[in-house]
């Protein structure tokens, strides 16, 4: 671990009343949303899954939204002030292709088989063992994650406005803990959806007068391709294997660590994602969820990588410590904030910074309560009560992880770059599920044993290269996101190994009980979309009414849009 990074101390926003009286219209319209959504909140589906009752669009904006927070708004950002237009990667390779397979691939297993969560998919497809250990895992993982939300909050309220750090984690954890606990996951969603369009009005203007004032974008590339050279503003330069470039990683392990392990590994198996997915209304709009988000998804990168690259002109030695600016990467975007925004655009700025936090941690925490909830207290602790019980059960361990994810904060603290720590964690947890996932779906002789085993290996095999190999110096690894591009190939490794040798030694699930489980063994019958339980009735997607053949109800169809367009959004920065 390193020192913590805090915000420069000179970062001081000149708020004024205009500003704070946006700030506080949008709390007010937040709490709103939580008390409306109460009244559709009967049971505990409705709690954990509103029901799975939402349309696509509804679905497909809360599923991007969820993903824009801490590491989306000053983390990406940061990127591209330190390493370029490489930035691009993380989005065009590391999101899009992983969302498409979401949504034509894996959907109708996870919707299909009726599932409360993603964990709940293993208890069918491997037993009890592999489904109480990544529940376990899962849960612990998301108070992880949603306390770096709060730290990255926090630490932007204390250096922009002059909010004590408590203070800033009390305010904001009261928020979310209130819509989500009166409103449940519906709650979440619709603010998730409001929040996406407010961080779209704070990072708009951000972009447009930030490219201004370096001259448009011929003037930023001019004085970038200058001072940083001709590969800062190329996606592939210097990435050959054997060359040296800052991001301390070539073409190979971009494309399969990032582009293919980690990059599945979170989009295809966090159910803080797919939980929008599976409240939606039927499998045709489940399906159509992650393809729906996948075009604002590869259009976002230019509002975060163009703030940073601003930066980059504007503090020629932003990131340089005591010897340069005095501003680290994370402040690209406070200090445009600062130096370019006029109050009122501040205000709805300030809003949209901490409406991305508040996203980022309401996903986290609507995911800890369900699978806390469904999958770890009412399977295994406290059996066969009354559904009321469940619901009020769910709203109490939501307080619990509010509370516990404002210890984890602190943990974060301990990092200097917040991405960096995100991508370790995904690493660690994500990337051994996901393992378990392809497999257990793609393979039907994959044993009931080999799931749980899989998962140890994984997740010990990453923690191993990261805390041993890279750390300790056994083997160079040039940079920290280096190290978690490697960590997750070995989990990834080590689980698929595991897995197959522990499948040659033990008894594979009966195939009656794989039907819907296991790719090629969808039933005919259709799935309804229905929220009520039962027993697995997994099927193709829905038809369309007739007569409509609107191309956004197609998934494979827009799941392959979005692929070209984010393959020819890289045909200007490929060289």
């Amino acid at each position: 671990m390193q020192s913590p990074t805090y915000l420069a101390e000179g970062l001081r926003l000149p708020t004024n009343g205009l500003d704070y009286a946006i700030l506080g219209i949008y709390f007010a319209v937040v709490l709103g949303i939580g008390f409306a959504a109460r009244r559709s909140v009967r049971t505990s589906l409705d709690f954990f899954l509103s029901g799975r009752s939402l349309p696509a669009w509804v679905t497909g904006l809360a599923f991007v939204a969820a993903n824009l927070g801490a590491t989306e708004i000053l983390g990406m950002a940061a990127t591209g002030a330190q390493y370029g237009v490489a930035v691009v990667h993380w989005y065009w390779i590391g999101a899009i292709p992983a969302m498409v397979f979401l949504g034509l691939v894996m959907m109708p297993f996870y919707y299909g088989s009726k599932v409360r969560s993603v964990p709940e998919f293993l208890l069918q497809r491997f037993d009890k063992s592999a489904h109480l250990l990544s529940s376990v895992l899962f849960a612990f993982a998301a108070v992880l994650i949603a306390g770096v939300n709060l730290y990255a909050l926090s630490i932007v309220v204390e250096a922009l406005l002059g909010w004590p750090q408590w203070v800033a984690i009390v305010v904001a954890g009261f928020f979310v803990l209130a819509y989500i606990t009166v409103g449940g996951l519906s709650s979440a969603i619709y603010n998730e959806v409001l929040q996406f369009f407010v961080i779209l009005a704070a990072l708009i203007p951000i972009s447009v007068i930030g490219l201004k004032k370096v001259g448009g974008w011929d003037g930023l590339t001019d004085s970038l391709t200058k001072s940083h050279g001709d590969n800062f503003l190329s996606a592939w330069g210097g990435t050959g294997i054997g060359d040296a470039n800052p991001l301390g990683a070539n073409w190979l392990t971009i494309v399969l660590g990032l582009g293919f392990v980690l990059s599945f590994g979170y989009w295809t198996t966090n159910f803080a994602e797919v939980q929008r997915a599976l409240s939606a209304k039927n499998l045709s709009a489940a399906r159509r969820t992650p393809l729906i988000a996948a075009f604002p998804k590869m259009f976002i990168v230019f509002l975060v990588m163009i703030p940073g690259l601003v930066a980059a002109v504007l503090v020629p030695k932003i990131g340089q410590g005591a010897g340069g600016s005095g501003l680290q990467y994370n402040d690209a975007i406070p200090y445009l904030m600062q130096e370019l925004l006029p109050n009122g655009v501040l205000g709805i700025a300030v809003t949209g910074l901490l409406a991305a936090f508040m996203a980022g941690m309401a996903a986290n925490i609507s995911s800890f309560n369900t699978v806390f909830t469904t999958d770890i207290w009412q399977r295994y602790l406290v059996k066969d009560r009354e559904d009321g019980y469940y619901l009020r059960f769910g709203r109490l361990i939501t307080a619990i992880g509010v509370l516990a994810s404002i210890g984890t904060a602190f943990i974060a603290s301990s990092f200097s770059n917040i991405m960096t720590y995100l991508q370790t964690l995904f690493s660690f947890f994500n990337v051994p599920m996901f393992v378990v996932f392809i497999i257990g779906m793609f393979w039907k002789r994959a044993s009931m044993k080999s799931g749980v085993w899989g998962l140890v290996a994984g997740t010990t095999a990453a923690m191993v290269n990261y805390f041993w190999i890279y750390k300790q110096g056994v083997i160079p690894i040039p940079s920290d996101q280096g190290a978690n591009f490697v960590s997750a190939i070995v989990g990834f490794v080590a689980g698929a190994v595991v897995m197959v040798v522990v499948t040659l030694f033990t008894a594979p699930k009966p195939q009656a009980e794989l039907v819907g489980l296991v790719y090629g063994t969808l039933p005919e019958a259709p799935a309804t979309g229905s929220g009520a339980e039962g027993p697995p009735v997994p099927g193709p997607e829905e038809s369309p009414a007739a007569g409509d053949d609107a191309w956004y109800r197609k998934p494979a169809l827009l799941g392959w849009s979005a692929i070209v367009i984010a393959a020819l959004c890289y045909v200007p920065y490929s060289f």
